[in-house]
């Protein structure tokens, strides 16, 4: 009988990808708690710097749009020690705390994928900010303060403690890896498992 093996689409940062022993997830072991209680929480660790989470950001933000009110969406940007997407990871924080991030998102990946442009350093990410009309400024300010620092040094935390070897990544209830050949599959396969681990959670709590 043969074996069926779904593979995560991916970032290849010298690790190559587990076998998936399910069609729709891997069991992450052991699984992290939850930052949301009585919620479902949907994480993606993800990279501007990445081309694979560049392709399938469009398809997710329609998806995460449709999520139900029992499900949260968590994003966490990561770098794998990587100074250029460490710098990246600083960006996804510095335009969360100024207010920019919902506006900036989607540019940011196609200034860097489809533009090519070398947004890997303080200094160019600020001049292009700059460029979309936000207070050069205040970005800065961010950038470099003690708060997302403290909030990129607890995203790098999160990705060993999910054992994330490769981008995107998407993790259900703390313990459910997605698993797909295509983005469609993935959020198709997302989909159920969220359902799966809101069923879970709905009689844990009776």
């Amino acid at each position: 009988m043969s074996r069926t093996f779904a593979i995560v689409i991916f970032c290849v940062l010298g690790i190559g990808a587990a076998q998936a022993q399910h069609l729709q997830y891997q069991v992450l072991s052991p699984a992290q708690p939850q930052t949301v209680p009585g919620k479902v929480e949907v994480v993606e660790f993800f990279s501007y710097g990445c081309p694979h989470c560049a392709d399938l950001h469009p398809p997710l933000k329609k998806w995460v749009a449709q999520l139900p009110s029992t499900a949260v969406f968590v994003r966490v940007p990561v770098s794998f020690g990587r100074r250029e997407w460490g710098q990246l990871s600083r960006a996804y924080y510095s335009l969360e705390a100024i207010g920019a991030l919902a506006r900036l998102d989607d540019a940011l990946f196609d200034a860097i994928h489809n533009q090519r442009q070398t947004l890997f350093d303080e200094e160019s990410l600020t001049a292009w900010v700059a460029q979309q009309g936000v207070d050069a400024k205040k970005f800065s300010s961010a950038f470099s303060s003690s708060a997302v620092s403290a909030k990129a040094m607890r995203a790098e935390q999160m990705s060993r403690d999910y054992q994330i070897a490769s981008v995107p990544t998407l993790i259900v209830a703390g313990k459910y890896v997605i698993s797909g050949k295509t983005h469609e599959e993935i959020l198709a396969n997302a989909s159920s498992v969220v359902a799966k681990a809101a069923a879970e959670l709905k009689t844990a709590s009776r």
